[in-house]
């Protein structure tokens, strides 16, 4: 770990860049953002329109990030090898070809596919990002050009959910991804106004770790996908195979970790050659790195669960539009996006331990909130108190501890930066979701049918005319229609309906709490975070060290 790091404060630049190329750096960060932000919101659109449970949309969230965290570091290597620049404009043209085929899918899995395309586009521009930033910035603009991709993130939320509800609602959910192509077609045209770089011919691709890389996450972000449809122990029948009855999602979790872990051993052993490797440990070596490691993984998994929850519960459960959604979600996605850009200045005063303590401190008094307080109604006052306070955690944290993965390294590791980044969240992105679609499933369904065959006023004769096999949020409304198609007299279709709302309702209030202990658990990891106040991005160049020291 590079150790010649200094304040932000120390830093006096003599000349200030342009910052028309970081626009357009801003704007690669916001087409990603948009795209992934808008599923959530565009979910009952594609339930209806495509004919298949909220799972399957999960299931484009999944794709997404599974291909930008799989493949990431491949895209940091081709950055540096064909210049950041270069590769930066050749994903943003492969995205806009993919949002085409989003806008137009008639089907869910081309929809999938689409999403698929879209995370290869990312696995570039994520790494390209920090190193762009390096390339065109240095000292004090550097500093704040480096928490800008998290202030777009977040702003790409809330816009997300503010253009995606309206048009939503009033035309479908369409046209949300029809507008990523002219804004994918103005990044393409801002792009040439980056500092043009030459690329390193002379950079090694390690086509091994690639594939090891790629395997591992691909398994493991797979393998949570599917616990709840495949089982989470023993198969059942919707499992592709199974391994002596057990079920295939488990094993395909623990592969991946395997995997990740000989990927590990891989890496250090050709870095110890001399070879170049296809992540420079020096980036994860030290445990306040490995800490922000950690803590990154943590708070977007949460933020992807909430993300999921709180949409699938508003549009599926209470049949709600997507503006609602947007309303409901609104206070949460504007205090992301100010925290994420305010926060840089209480660096000299807090530490990063400091802050990161607070941060989760804040996520899990959040979550125990809501989990307590969350009734039918998102727009309820408590309930918005818990998302503002979920939205100043989440913030301040993700800002804050890619900014510690940044100032711990030298310039010309921005790249690995940049892909250890792109792979935690979006690993962490799609073992949220995941995790929060089979855990609120799963606890939809164990609540139901023992709430089910525990009541007198629906007879085992009922229960045998519905599949309780296959449980899955559903709005009252759809259930009616279903129970009506049974033996049910009209008082038994009301108690059905009466248990289903009940049973929904506890299985968000168990997961938000199931939710908050894994926050709080990620305090421990957030108290070796770095005790002193972050730098920039150190030069390489000794002497510009000289200089900076002096």
């Amino acid at each position: 770990m590079a150790t010649h790091s200094i304040s932000i404060g120390d830093i006096r630049d003599d000349a200030q860049a342009s910052w028309v190329p970081m626009i357009a750096i801003a704007f690669g960060q916001m087409i990603m953002s948009f795209n992934v932000a808008s599923l959530p919101v565009a979910m009952g659109g594609m339930v209806q329109s495509f004919g298949v449970p909220p799972t399957t949309v999960a299931t484009g969230i999944v794709a997404y990030s599974m291909l930008v965290a799989g493949f990431v570091m491949l895209g940091a290597k081709l950055a540096q090898r064909f210049g950041a620049a270069q590769v930066f404009r050749a994903a943003v043209v492969l995205f806009c070809a993919a949002q085409i085929l989003m806008t137009f899918s008639p089907t869910a899995p081309l929809m999938i596919t689409a999403q698929a395309l879209c995370g290869a586009a990312g696995a570039v521009i994520v790494p390209s990002l920090v190193a762009l930033i390096a390339e065109n910035y240095t000292g004090r603009q550097q500093a704040t050009a480096v928490g800008a991709p998290g202030s777009a993130r977040a702003a790409a939320g809330v816009l997300a959910f503010i253009i995606g509800g309206v048009l939503g609602t009033y035309i479908g959910w369409r046209p949300a991804f029809g507008i990523l192509i002219a804004a994918s077609a103005i990044v393409f045209v801002l792009s040439f106004r980056l500092r043009p770089d030459r690329g390193r011919p002379d950079v090694q691709i390690d086509v091994t770790g690639v594939v090891l890389a790629a395997t591992a996450i691909i398994l493991i972000s797979f393998g949570f996908n599917n616990l709840n449809g495949w089982g989470l122990a023993l198969a059942t029948s919707n499992a592709p195979f199974d391994l002596l009855g057990l079920s295939p999602a488990p094993v395909m979790i623990v592969l991946g970790i395997v995997l990740g872990q000989a990927f590990l051993i891989w890496t250090h052993r050709r870095q110890a050659a001399g070879k170049t490797p296809l992540l420079a440990l020096e980036v994860i070596d030290s445990p306040q790195e490995r800490a922000a490691v950690y803590g990154l993984f943590a708070v977007v998994a949460l933020e992807a669960a909430l993300n999921f929850s709180v949409p699938l519960y508003i549009q599926i459960v209470q049949g709600r539009s997507p503006l609602a959604t947007a309303i409901a979600m609104m206070p949460f996605n504007l205090t992301v996006f100010f925290t994420a850009m305010l926060i840089v200045n209480v660096y000299d005063k807090l530490t990063p331990r400091q802050i990161g303590r607070y941060g989760f401190a804040l996520c899990t008094i959040a979550l125990v909130w809501l989990a307590f307080v969350v009734r039918n109604d998102w727009s309820e006052i408590p309930v918005l108190f818990g998302l503002v306070l979920f939205g100043i955690g989440q913030g301040s944290l993700v800002t804050l501890l890619f900014n510690v993965l940044v100032t711990a390294s030298p310039k010309a590791l921005a790249g690995d930066v940049g892909s250890a980044r792109g792979t935690t969240q979006n690993l962490a992105a799609a073992v949220g979701t995941a995790i929060a679609g089979a855990l609120l499933v799963g606890l939809l369904s164990t609540i139901a049918v023992s709430s089910i065959a525990a009541n007198p006023d629906l007879p085992k004769e009922l229960q045998s005319q519905v599949d309780l096999n296959n449980i899955t949020f559903v709005s009252n409304e759809r259930l009616r229609t279903v129970m009506e198609n049974t033996t049910a007299t009209p008082q038994q279709v009301q108690e059905a309906v009466r248990v289903n709302t009940e049973a929904r309702l506890r299985a968000l209030k168990i997961g938000l709490l199931i939710m908050a202990g894994l926050a709080l658990l990620a305090v421990f990891p957030a108290g070796q975070l770095p005790n002193y106040l972050p730098g920039e991005i150190p030069s390489d160049d000794p002497a510009v060290e000289g200089a900076k020291s002096t």
